[in-house]
């Protein structure tokens, strides 16, 4: 892939600064130059680190803080007030809506990206196709050898992200669940619950019984094998990419959002504006993800 976002960024726990002192709200009622925390999605930390970098190029004196943790991490924060952005895989759910507001938050949700979720594989490993069906199967431990569905004669090893993950919860109630969020499949006791994609992405890459799930950002031809995803067995099977998460056909296609505590006002505002423009959309696609705006 034309982009690399495997790189050491988990660094990010200590703050992106130039310039500033305060943190306003989200609701921007500070003058000072602003502090913004940004926590959340792994799966989108990289997203967030680079449109942190570029904004603050051309707004002196800005100072933004990035920082990962999973999705579920992030929508705490936002409910405790320790962050001005939630970033986020995956929609928030009901209870999380009912208690920020007793809690006098409000949850308002802005799509920043989209994301093909791609199921990966080693390389060496034969099968190129899987339905939806065949990977729920696979993941709550149904199926335990790949030879079962075609390939080679050899135990599978789940990976899947942890409980805090948006990805996590994403898989299983779109795959394991087959989109029924209330349905009692769960991960295999077998699956080993890794603490971000990166740890997927390295794992896979050699291991040869190995599958996992990863965003589209993550998928490195060289050391992955995306597997073509289908509804049914009758087809059509599409594969992960930019084109196929903007038009929905991928069948494990999702949305990227930012939450914020009420409609964003100053210095988060013009944040966000910037993710949505042309160039913040820009770096959507560099990094391996799909623009929800084109560029």
């Amino acid at each position: 892939m034309r982009k690399n976002i495997a790189l050491a960024i988990f660094a990010l726990s200590a703050a992106i600064a130039l310039t500033g002192c305060g943190r306003p709200s989200s609701k921007g009622t500070s003058s000072k130059p602003a502090m913004v925390q940004i926590k959340g999605s792994d799966t989108m930390v990289n997203l967030g680190q680079a449109w942190a970098e570029a904004y603050m190029k051309n707004h002196a004196g800005s100072n933004i803080a990035v920082t990962g943790g999973g999705s579920g991490t992030g929508i705490a924060a936002m409910i405790q007030g320790t962050t001005d952005i939630a970033e986020a895989s995956r929609a928030m759910k009901p209870e999380e809506t009912k208690l920020a507001k007793e809690r006098g938050v409000d949850p308002v949700e802005h799509e920043v990206a989209l994301d093909a979720l791609s199921v990966i594989v080693n390389p060496a490993n034969s099968i190129s196709k899987l339905t939806i069906d065949q990977l729920s199967d696979i993941f709550t431990g149904k199926i335990t050898n790949w030879k079962q569905i075609g390939g080679p004669d050899q135990k599978i090893v789940l990976l899947s992200r942890d409980k805090n993950s948006g990805s996590h919860v994403f898989f299983l109630e779109h795959v394991l669940r087959r989109g029924n969020d209330k349905g009692p499949e769960e991960y295999a006791s077998s699956a080993l619950m890794m603490p971000s994609s990166e740890a997927i992405a390295s794992q896979v890459s050699t291991d040869k019984g190995t599958i996992g799930y990863v965003g589209l950002g993550y998928v490195d031809p060289k050391k992955h094998k995306a597997l073509a995803i289908a509804k049914t067995a009758a087809g059509p099977y599409i594969m992960p990419s930019i084109d196929t998460a903007i038009d929905h056909t991928y069948p494990i296609s999702r949305p990227l959002y930012w939450y914020t505590n009420g409609e964003p006002k100053g210095d988060i505002k013009s944040l966000l504006e910037f993710v949505l423009s042309p160039e913040g959309q820009k770096i959507v696609d560099k990094l391996g993800f799909a623009p929800v705006k084109k560029a």
